[in-house]
């Protein structure tokens, strides 16, 4: 089998590949990627060090695609993914999560290869999210145990980073319909683990540590500064394990979508964050609040795992407290490359 991960460089694109070249022993992996992303020069070493080659290819140049040599899966995970970048360079947006997906799906019926694409749950409805939680209630604890579940409101608005994903999506379902490409879309929730040079918007669980490591200052932006706003956070062990799962039984299970995150167990509020990443490191940092809150912003998002569950008897394995006790490990085990990229 010889795969093709696009985004390849990115915190899960190599870290999938790195795993899916040690578990599947008759797969040639490679990685599409341009090397944008802050950190992707550090990845394309390690997929060096794992005999994987990255082709250094935009993936908006369908031209030098065309050309690559035949695949039988492609694994989509390019794609930009800040909210509030996706709005400033409104170009680069769409011609990564939209258009790349338009050239990988038609390598996909050149090739006759299957794909497996990870979207997001930034899909759902910014006002449907919001509805959830009463405005009296963020300043306060958040009680919730409501999950998200793939028939969960996607109507407007979204953000473009989430629009594109879906759009993304819906491409998908018409090659498949028209020329019978075979497909697993998952909507990931946050991601985190060894190997992400945080931000704040996907990656603010490394960055939350890495800030509590080198004792730096740190906001509770939006919703009037509470840092009640709560995610569920999904290992990325458990990510790759899902979608090897999916790889070995593409031929049964085929053409369905699936919401995966880490669930109720693995949800987390930045104040309850804090907390823990207070205890693992032994700081106590500043933090700062700003009330204003982002258009884009949602004050809780917790993912229903039920449909995946059901289908491959698959839940996450890691809970909060290894994530970030790997993610500590890893900071401590790598403090020059850290301190470069945060």
């Amino acid at each position: 089998m010889r795969i093709l991960i696009t985004g390849g460089c990115g915190f899960v694109g190599s870290n999938l590949a790195i795993y899916l070249m040690k578990k599947l022993n008759n797969a040639e992996i490679f990685s599409l990627d341009n090397l944008f992303r802050n950190g992707s020069r550090v990845n394309e070493t390690r997929l060096k060090i794992a005999q994987i080659k990255n082709l250094r290819i935009n993936i908006k140049d369908y031209k030098k695609i065309s050309k690559l040599q035949k695949f039988d899966l492609i694994i989509d995970c390019c794609a930009e993914p800040a909210i509030e970048a996706s709005n400033k360079e409104p170009d680069r947006v769409i011609n990564t999560n939209l258009i790349g997906t338009f050239n990988v799906l038609k390598k996909c019926v050149k090739d006759n290869a299957r794909i497996i694409f990870l979207s997001t749950s930034r899909v759902y409805s910014i006002q449907s999210l919001r509805n959830l939680v009463k405005k009296k209630n963020i300043k306060k604890k958040i009680n919730l145990k409501f999950t998200i579940n793939e028939n969960f409101q996607t109507s407007l608005p979204k953000s473009l980073y989430g629009s594109t994903k879906l759009c993304s999506e819906d491409l998908i379902k018409e090659f498949s319909y028209s020329d019978n490409i075979k497909y697993i879309i998952n909507r990931f929730g946050v991601i985190s683990g060894p190997w992400q040079f945080g931000k704040q918007d996907q990656g603010f669980v490394t960055l939350w540590m890495n800030k509590h490591l080198n004792n730096k200052n740190l906001s509770y932006i939006g919703f009037g500064g509470h840092g009640n706003q709560i995610r569920d956070v999904l290992h990325i062990q458990d990510v790759c394990e899902i979608i090897l799962k999916q790889i070995i039984n593409f031929s049964k299970i085929n053409n369905q979508l699936f919401n995966v995150g880490g669930g109720i167990k693995n949800s987390i509020s930045l104040k309850n964050l804090t907390k823990k990443c207070e205890n693992i490191t032994g700081n106590v940092i500043k933090i700062k609040k700003i009330y204003k809150t982002s258009i884009f912003d949602i004050p809780y998002y917790v993912t229903e795992n039920k449909k995946i569950k059901k289908f491959y008897n698959w839940e996450p394995k890691k809970d909060i407290n290894m994530i970030l006790r790997d993610i500590h490990d890893w900071m401590l085990s790598n403090k020059k490359l850290i301190n470069k990229y945060f």
